[in-house]
C-alpha cells in the first residue's frame, strides 16, 4: 500500500523536487486539520474550470489533507438576476441588494455549491455542502448596500463536523443574524473573517487568471505590501473586485503573524503553490518596508556590519578592504530587516547600480522585486555590471533595457539615451576595479 508520501512524490515529480516534497508534508502532516488552508474559490472558477477546481481538491483529500473550500457565485449571480429584470449595482466593489435580489443569490448559491460537491463526489472524494451556520453576520447599511452583511462571529462546529467525518467543507458565502435574518456577504470578506478564526497555515485565493496581473497583463509574483500597498492602491487597473481582495488580504496579514501569507493561483497551479518553494502566482506577504539613505549625512545611520555581512552572505565572498570608506555612495537601499539591499554610487552623472543583493528568503517574500521597483521609480537612469556566471542575470536581462558583454563582464542599463551617452557609461562600468575578493581556493 502506498503512503501518503509515496503518492505525493509520485504525483508531483514534475512540479518539485523530493526534497521540497518531503518538507511541505512534514510541515502539513504536522498541523491541526482544520488549520492546513482556507481555500476560497471565485464563481468564475465553478462556472470555467470545475474539473480542475475538483481533481486539485481531490488530491488533497486523497494525501489526508482537509482545505476548508469557500466559495463565491458573482458571475452566476449576475446573469440569473439580469435573466429575472432585476439590475445589479455596486457600492465600493459590494453588491447591492435589496430581498429581492437576495432571494435568488440563496438558490444561486445553493445550486454553485452542490455542483461543486457533486463533482468532487463523481471523483471519489466526500465533501459536504453547508450553506449557513458558520458566519454570524449584522447588516453593514440597509440603507446604501440593502441585505449585505459584515462578519460578527465565525462558527466552527459545522466545519469540525465535516472533517471529523472525513469530508471536505465546502463553505457559502451566505451569513445569517441572531435573529435569522439570511445576509449576503462578499466571499473575499467572508474569507478573511474565517481565516482570521483559524490561523490557518496557508490561505489561497483561487481565480481564473492565477494571480494578481499588473496593467500590461503581465503576473505579479509577489508582493511586499509594507513596501507596495499604497504603490497598488493608486494604480488605474487595480479596481472593482480585484482592489477590494487586496484590501481584504492587506487587513487579513495586518492581523495574522509576521509568518503568514496569501496566494492567489489557479486551480491548475493548486499542488505547485502548495508544495515548491517557488510556489505558482502572486504570493503576498507583509514584508518589509524599504527605507533609502541618500548622501546628505544619512548615511551614518547604515549599520555597516550588518550591512557587510548581507553583502557578503548573498555573494560568498569577502568585499574588498576599504570598501564603505573609498565609495563615493550616491544612495542605499536597505529593507529594514537588512534581508535586501541596492548601493548606489557616483560613477558621472548617471548613477551607477555597485551592489544588488537579495536573501533567497527575501526573495520568496517579493523584497527584492520591491526594492527593484522603489529604486527604478527614484532613479529613471541607471547602468551596472554583472558577472557573467551570476545566477541572477537573467533576472537582469529582464529588467534591463539594454546590454553589453566584454570579456568577463555585462554591463546592463535602462533609461540612457543615445549612443555616445552609452558607450561612456559601458566605458566607466568596465573600467571599474573589482570590489569583491577572488575565492580563495
Amino acid at each position: 500500500m502506498r503512503t501518503t508520501q509515496d503518492i505525493i512524490t509520485r504525483l508531483l515529480r514534475n512540479i518539485g523536487t523530493r526534497k521540497e516534497v518531503e518538507q511541505y508534508l512534514k510541515q502539513f502532516s504536522s498541523v491541526d486539520s482544520r488549520k492546513f488552508a482556507v481555500i476560497k474559490v471565485g464563481g468564475n472558477i465553478i462556472a470555467r474550470e470545475l474539473d480542475s477546481l475538483a481533481s486539485s481538491l481531490t488530491f488533497l483529500h486523497h494525501v489526508g489533507l482537509y482545505p476548508i473550500v469557500l466559495h463565491g457565485a458573482g458571475p452566476q449571480l449576475d446573469e440569473t438576476l439580469a435573466a429575472a429584470g432585476i439590475v445589479t449595482s455596486r457600492v465600493d466593489g459590494l453588491r447591492v441588494t435589496p430581498p429581492e435580489a437576495l432571494d435568488v443569490a440563496r438558490r444561486v448559491f445553493q445550486r454553485e455549491n452542490l455542483r461543486l460537491v457533486d463533482a468532487l463526489e463523481e471523483l471519489g472524494t466526500r465533501a459536504r455542502p453547508i450553506l449557513s451556520g458558520v458566519f454570524e453576520a449584522e447588516p453593514i447599511d440597509r440603507e446604501r448596500l440593502g441585505l449585505v452583511g459584515r462578519v460578527t462571529r465565525i462558527h466552527l462546529e459545522s466545519i469540525e463536523a465535516s472533517i471529523r467525518s472525513g469530508h471536505l467543507p465546502i463553505l457559502a458565502s451566505l451569513g445569517e443574524t441572531a435573529a435569522g435574518q439570511i445576509l449576503n456577504i462578499n466571499a473575499d470578506v467572508a474569507a478573511r473573517a474565517l481565516a482570521l478564526a483559524l490561523e490557518p497555515f496557508k490561505i489561497i485565493f483561487l481565480t481564473e487568471t492565477g494571480g494578481l496581473l499588473d496593467g500590461d497583463g503581465q503576473l505579479i509574483s509577489a508582493i511586499n505590501l509594507a513596501e507596495d500597498y499604497d504603490v497598488l492602491m493608486e494604480q488605474p487597473w487595480l479596481h472593482s473586485g480585484m482592489r477590494l481582495k487586496i484590501q481584504e488580504i492587506k487587513q487579513l496579514l495586518d492581523a495574522l503573524p509576521h509568518t503568514s501569507s496569501v496566494s492567489i493561483t489557479s486551480p491548475d497551479h493548486l499542488a505547485k503553490e502548495l508544495f515548491t518553494h517557488r510556489g505558482s502566482g502572486t504570493l503576498l506577504r507583509q514584508g518589509e518596508r524599504v527605507d533609502r539613505f541618500d548622501d546628505t549625512g544619512s548615511f551614518e545611520s547604515v549599520d555597516r556590519a550588518r550591512l557587510r555581512k548581507l553583502l557578503e552572505d548573498c555573494f560568498q565572498r569577502r568585499l574588498a578592504p576599504g570598501y564603505f570608506d573609498e565609495k563615493k555612495f550616491f544612495r542605499i537601499y536597505l529593507s529594514d530587516a537588512y534581508r535586501a539591499t541596492a548601493i548606489l554610487t557616483r560613477e558621472g552623472a548617471i548613477p551607477y547600480l555597485d551592489k544588488f543583493a537579495v536573501t533567497q528568503e527575501a526573495q520568496g517574500a517579493g523584497v527584492g522585486g520591491s526594492m527593484w521597483a522603489r529604486m527604478q521609480r527614484d532613479n529613471p537612469r541607471l547602468f551596472w555590471r554583472s558577472r557573467h556566471d551570476n545566477a541572477i542575470n537573467g533576472w537582469y536581462f529582464e529588467h534591463a533595457q539594454g546590454s553589453h558583454k566584454s570579456g568577463q563582464w555585462t554591463v546592463f542599463w535602462y533609461g540612457l539615451d543615445g549612443f555616445e551617452e552609452i558607450r561612456g557609461c559601458v566605458e566607466r562600468a568596465l573600467a571599474l576595479p573589482p570590489t569583491l575578493e577572488e575565492p580563495q581556493a
